[in-house]
């Protein structure tokens, strides 16, 4: 089997495992609230990705080269994990999945302010086609516009925030920097909120979060292996197949369809992306990190879902 596949069918399992992890998500969402469920989600990662880094032989200390970036970095992870927890809980898989799916276009655009790149008329373009998918999907003026809806829109900015910032500073600062301040911060912002929004949880819903702990760091891993196999243009567009397992487990287990206007709204935003990251993985257009590489979910969100190596940046590039 050679590279190209081999990385391609590991990204798929693990956005597969990923697809399935928000299964739970949801499923949960229906009785607790996201503040409970990312705390205590969190709470079991940590152990877990404390025995990760105790593998990190990168000399050094825990002290970050760049602290606001981080603090901003960390309440940013934490905010696109409750928002996207809430919106899982409110609104269709398939649906929440297509605005998530707008992070890429919102990385692109900022990265013009705060990484100084310069962004063609082409990748331009795909953006602005993009965020047309994403009013599809929206509809807004002919279909009600809902709080989970605002929540989906709100995890996309803070993802694409965290994921610009890792960009930026991830090659100055140790990854293990990187995970821990927002994991830290995971749980102590959401600690503080359990008096008011704590409701007891069985034996069972504390086993389904642990569970979705445990299968976010094996995605993780295998998002990792998978860009080290092969390259970010074939491996970050497979992140798009939770579409279909969002449509599978929401027909299956929330007796969920996608209408006509969130099917095209979706393939809009998804061809867009697929289109920037192609231009992006082009060497005179662009040397840093494509902007999907970043959604491999170790950096944005709860369970600090991607940006788990510094990415290195190089010259900026156009179109």
């Amino acid at each position: 089997m050679s590279p190209t596949l081999r990385g391609a069918l590991t990204a798929l399992v693990a956005f597969g495992i990923y697809a399935t992890h928000d299964v739970i998500i949801k499923s949960l969402g229906a009785r607790y609230s996201s503040f409970q469920i990312v705390f205590f989600v969190g709470l079991f990662s940590f152990p877990l990705l404390t025995l990760l880094l105790m593998r990190d032989k990168t000399d050094g200390t825990l002290i970050p080269r760049h602290p606001w970036w981080s603090a901003l970095r960390g309440l940013t992870s934490v905010g696109s994990g409750v928002f996207a927890f809430f919106a899982f809980s409110q609104l269709p898989l398939a649906q929440t999945y297509a605005i998530l799916f707008a992070t890429p276009l919102i990385i692109t655009l900022l990265s013009i302010p705060v990484l100084g790149e310069k962004v063609g008329l082409r990748r331009g373009v795909a953006v602005v086609v993009g965020l047309a998918g994403v009013m599809i999907v929206l509809r807004p003026g002919s279909a009600p516009l809902a709080v989970g809806h605002a929540a989906a829109l709100a995890a996309a900015c803070c993802g694409a925030i965290s994921s610009v910032i890792v960009r930026k500073i991830g090659a100055e600062e140790r990854s293990a920097v990187l995970m821990l301040y927002p994991m830290m911060l995971q749980v102590l912002l959401m600690g503080l909120l359990m008096p008011w929004f704590y409701t007891p949880m069985s034996a069972q819903d504390l086993g389904m979060a642990a569970v979705v702990a445990v299968f976010s760091l094996i995605a993780g891993l295998l998002t990792i292996v998978a860009y080290r196999t092969a390259s970010a243009v074939v491996v970050a567009p497979m992140q798009y197949s939770q579409l279909i397992w969002a449509v599978f487990y929401g027909w299956m287990f929330f007796n969920e369809s996608v209408d006509l206007m969130t099917g095209i709204g979706a393939v809009v935003i998804v061809g867009s992306g697929i289109y920037i990251v192609l231009r992006e993985g082009t060497p005179d257009v662009s040397q840093n990190t494509p902007v999907l590489q970043n959604r491999s979910r170790l950096d944005t969100g709860p369970v600090l879902r991607s940006g788990l190596w510094p990415w290195r940046k190089g010259p900026r590039g156009g179109q």
